[in-house]
């Protein structure tokens, strides 16, 4: 497998893992939607930054440019923390909001 490659379904998985985390932290919580979007998507900034310096130390030599470590999948790792997140959520809370 090609390191980009790599790099991309290493940041999509992480992304998921972050969204679990963020999801059970946000129904730990009783707060409004925004701060607990907030508090996740912090996290999910948390995980993105910690997967670069494990990303970078072990691809440093295997990628052509280095800014391509901290910018591969940026926009796919939070399209699916987003997605898994409110999917954890939901499954986590229930149907049991009330509006």
């Amino acid at each position: 497998m090609k390191p980009l490659v790599a790099i991309y379904w290493i940041r999509v998985s992480l992304s998921i893992v972050a969204a679990a985390i963020s999801a059970i932290i946000a129904t730990m919580q009783n707060a409004t939607d925004l701060y607990t979007f907030v508090n996740g998507l912090t996290i999910a900034l948390l995980v993105y930054l910690l997967s670069y310096y494990a990303i970078k130390a072990k691809f440093m030599n295997k990628v052509e440019k280095q800014s391509k470590i901290m910018t591969q999948a940026i926009i796919m790792y939070f399209i699916a923390w987003a997605v898994f997140f409110v999917l954890f959520y939901s499954l986590l809370k229930g149907p049991g909001l009330t509006v």
